[in-house]
């Protein structure tokens, strides 16, 4: 009894003095998306700053599939020790409603960290479509109907979930193209393979800039600062058409508490990196501010985002290719 009371008392001291001295090693952020993509590009620099708050480094590991998935489900394996996290954005909120058979729920059975940066989105297509602005893109995609290929990042990513509004809100049936992230998907926009992407500005905006690809509007409320000529889709005769992109941090559902807080500190820390700030300023991404980066708002905002989200999907399944 005596060696059992010991051992008990033992492993309950442990417990505070692991999270004290957390981390001891690396640590690795899973992205479910392709290399080079958007949230690839923000998670990146996100980890440079969290390892140097961290005094360790902090790896990014790609795990690309289509809605994350994979990603995701490799979270769910790993130790709830703090070594392991992901980050995911928008399309964390539909992967349930749009893949019915996965054997997750992204609500409940993941830990919670903190949101770390919104990033709006533009429409844009390949360079020699005939359509050169939004008010003839809307003609000629109806004129065309399924012949027009909208490709996407992944079947309940931002992207798919943009294409998938554009096509409520203009009532037609494109078809859709889904890739295995962004970066391919924009590779194959530029080489004319497929007619349209919306996505996130972290992907486009070196495109738009460099005449690679049109620009036809942003998905934000108001003008973007770094893209100052270019009009919302809102002001185009689609109000209200608005997508943007916001991305959490998550951590495996054991993880303890005082570990969370941990990572949670440093989440905060990266936000308010000068360093960080700049880079994401570049990318068109807004760090979220600490009233954002903590678990509780992650929750709130997967909850609701689930709440907005999965009724569309479930009214537009006809429209989904």
């Amino acid at each position: 009894m005596r060696t059992f009371m010991f051992a008990a008392a033992l492993a309950v001291a442990a417990g505070p003095v692991s999270a004290q001295t957390f981390p001891a090693r690396p640590v690795t952020v899973i992205v479910p998306f392709s290399a080079g993509g958007p949230t690839d590009v923000v998670a990146r620099h996100l980890a440079l700053a969290m390892g140097a708050n961290l005094g360790q480094t902090v790896v990014v590991d790609n795990r690309p599939s289509s809605g994350g998935i994979v990603g995701a489900e490799a979270l769910l394996r790993a130790a709830p020790d703090g070594y392991t996290l992901m980050i995911h954005n928008i399309g964390m909120s539909t992967v349930k409603a749009l893949s019915p058979e996965i054997k997750f729920d992204p609500v409940r059975d993941f830990g919670y960290v903190g949101e770390v940066v919104d990033v709006p989105m533009t429409l844009v297509g390949k360079k020699d479509l005939p359509a050169r602005n939004f008010q003839e893109l809307s003609a000629y995609l109806k004129s065309q109907g399924s012949r027009i290929n909208l490709s996407n990042a992944g079947i309940g990513t931002a992207s798919h979930l943009c294409g998938l509004m554009l096509m409520t809100r203009l009532k037609v049936a494109l078809t859709t193209v889904p890739y295995k992230g962004a970066a391919p998907a924009m590779t194959d926009l530029q080489g004319g393979q497929v007619d349209l992407l919306c996505d996130q500005i972290t992907t486009t905006q070196q495109p738009i800039l460099a005449n690679r690809v049109q620009a036809y509007g942003s998905t934000t409320a108001v003008r973007l600062p770094s893209l100052p000529e270019l009009p919302t889709l809102s002001e185009q005769g689609l109000p209200g058409f608005e997508v943007t992109v916001w991305h959490g941090l998550y951590a495996p559902r054991a993880t303890p508490p005082a570990v969370i807080g941990r990572l949670q500190q440093a989440l905060q820390a990266a936000q308010s990196d000068p360093a960080f700030v700049d880079s994401m300023k570049k990318l068109g991404a807004m760090p979220v501010g600490a009233g954002r980066a903590t678990p509780a708002a992650l929750e709130q905002k997967l909850k609701s985002q689930v709440a907005t989200w999965t009724p569309l999907i479930q009214q537009s399944q006809g429209l989904v290719q």
